[in-house]
């Protein structure tokens, strides 16, 4: 059963920077000479920031020899006939009479690259800027340094999310590499035990981790999320119920809510409800999962029958299992667990000693076939099937009701 889905943590945005101001500058067309020497550099804006765009010219007195369009990453490179020029660097836009900074004797040599960066962050060019723009560029360093810091805090709590995940898939697993793991002879009480092995690992993991990350940024609600998933693979459910219930209440004040998180963390609750036998609490849970996200309608439904399979309680899966239908009605698994549920139910014809199926059991079965006639379970009921005397039909349809 697929208990999670992908969630992270947004970076915080830097701000912006303020219009450069503009100074005046002479300026002609290029011209191309031959030998030449190689010239390039980076660009650096007043925060101290790589400058994304604009040009770089040389200039010989005031002629506009040659200009280099400056990239995304605020690099430029090229060639110039040698000499010794005045550097003129130009935003996006900028006017050719106008210029954003400027230094002079930069000598380009024949055969030789040379290396001429513009950092705008100096203090003899921000010292040349107006007050006010001085005031906007000393906060806008204030919450750049704190968000550069703050992202590398999250950096690392998505890398803990992207294992968390990792683990949660693998304690999926957990059956199937214990088969591998001990091979065909192995007996069912070594494979559980190897399986519970598999899983205790991993969600003990899947705590450690987010335990520790959510005292680094409580305010976090997907960290709580799987903190949740991870107590409940380990069927710490007072613990899961209080971390799920965190993130949801972090949701709930947020300005914009994630209906994901929302959708994950109810979910969440649902299994702890299913598997304590509160039908009542699970069913209004896995509901909220919905209505918060419903595209994810089927996911959790389906999920929801599943786990009442696994406790038994074969009325509320069947109730789960027609949700789940409602949903997706072509996902062959909610039919099989339907039918499964229905079966449980089922009679034998003293005369005949064939199966009686109730009402809606063979309906469920036949349409599992109809869409998964080589599924998993397919051999399993097509063998009911036959015991009821049902001919197997791959292009059944439902009645309407």
């Amino acid at each position: 059963m697929k208990r999670t889905i992908s969630l992270w943590i947004g970076l915080l945005a830097l701000a912006v920077l303020p219009a450069f101001v503009q100074t005046s500058a002479q300026a002609t067309a290029p011209a191309n000479v031959e030998p030449t020497g190689k010239i390039h550099g980076h660009v650096i804006n007043p925060t101290g920031a790589s400058q994304s765009g604009g040009t770089v010219s040389l200039n010989n007195g005031s002629k506009e020899v040659v200009t280099f369009p400056v990239d995304t990453n605020g690099d430029y490179s090229g060639s110039a006939p040698p000499g010794t020029y005045t550097f003129i660097y130009r935003t996006p836009g900028m006017e050719k009479d106008k210029q954003a900074d400027k230094f002079e004797n930069i000598k380009i040599v024949v055969g030789q690259d040379t290396v001429a960066d513009d950092d705008m962050s100096r203090k003899e060019y921000v010292d040349t800027l107006p007050e006010e723009t001085r005031k906007q560029l000393a906060e806008m360093k204030s919450h750049n340094a704190e968000a550069l810091k703050a992202n590398a805090i999250i950096k690392t709590l998505n890398a803990d999310l992207k294992t968390a995940m990792a683990d949660i898939h693998e304690a999926d697993a957990a059956r199937a590499t214990a088969a591998q793991q001990l091979g065909a002879s192995a007996s069912k009480t070594d494979l559980a035990a190897k399986e519970n092995e598999i899983k205790t690992a991993k969600y003990t993991d899947v705590v450690t981790l987010m335990e520790k990350d959510t005292q680094a940024r409580p305010t976090e609600s997907v960290l709580w999320a799987y903190l949740g998933q991870g107590q409940l693979g380990l069927k710490k459910y007072d613990e899961a119920e209080t971390s799920f219930k965190k993130a949801i209440d972090l949701e709930a004040a947020s300005k914009k809510p994630r209906p994901e998180i929302q959708g994950l963390a109810n979910s969440g609750l649902g299994e702890i409800y299913a598997r304590s036998g509160k039908v009542a609490e699970a069913d209004a849970a896995y509901d909220a999962a919905v209505k918060a996200d419903p595209t994810k309608a089927s996911f959790y439904y389906k999920n929801e029958a599943v786990i009442y399979s696994q406790s038994g309680n074969t009325e509320a899966q069947a109730a789960a299992a027609d949700k789940a239908i409602a949903a997706n009605p072509n996902d062959p698994l909610p039919y099989y667990l339907k039918g499964q549920a229905l079966i449980t139910k089922a009679t034998v014809d003293p005369k005949t000693q064939r199966i009686v199926l109730p009402e809606g059991c063979g309906e469920a079965y036949q349409k599992y076939l109809q869409l998964d006639p080589t599924g998993p379970y397919s051999a399993d009921v097509k063998g009911i099937l036959d015991s009821a005397g049902q001919k197997i039909n791959s292009t059944y349809k439902a009645t309407k009701k």
